[in-house]
């Protein structure tokens, strides 16, 4: 009988863990890319190389990424870093709250995933205004617009990513 409970506490939430590792590397790996591949080592800079591959297939202005270590610039814009740190925030206020509290969109179900869709829509629309010309792109403009997509995209999945347990479903009853 101590046997099993002690295995049913060892049991490893991966999804939440895979969360972590990939919010792990999109916080850290697009600043220190530039210093990747400023340090002229190898590997390192084989490393950078991976990094910035990855910026350019995600960010649509990877180009515009800031100027941390000249000539590198960082692996993505400031609109998408923006969102990696509203990710990061909700993932911390997850993490302290353990899920609850009323801002966590998870809970509302289709009103949930409906008003995070809404706000989440700031990064496009934002996007959109530039290339239409309403402005040009600014990094202290486009960065609040990247946090408040981060900041919904968070409130509505972390919940989602960390509060799974392997939770009985109506396909596992049967």
């Amino acid at each position: 009988m101590t046997r099993v409970a002690f295995s049913e506490e060892l049991q490893v939430n991966w999804v939440s863990l895979i969360a972590d590792f990939m919010l792990a590397g999109m916080v850290f790996g697009p600043p220190v890319a530039p210093f990747l591949a400023a340090s002229g080592v190898w590997l390192l800079g084989e490393i950078a190389d991976i990094i910035y591959f990855m910026g350019n297939h995600v960010c649509p202005q990877p180009a515009m990424g800031l100027d941390l270590a000249p000539p590198f610039i960082m692996a993505v814009c400031m609109r998408c870093y923006g969102t990696v740190t509203g990710l990061l925030i909700t993932r911390l206020l997850y993490g302290v709250t353990g899920g609850q509290g009323f801002y966590w969109l998870s809970q509302y179900g289709l009103s949930g995933a409906a008003s995070a869709s809404v706000l989440m829509m700031a990064y496009p629309l934002e996007l959109a205004a530039q290339i239409f010309g309403f402005w040009s792109f600014n990094n202290y403009l486009v960065t609040p617009f990247g946090l408040i997509t981060g900041l919904a995209w968070g409130l509505f999945t972390m919940p989602i990513l960390h509060g799974w347990r392997g939770a009985k479903t109506s396909l596992t009853q049967l």
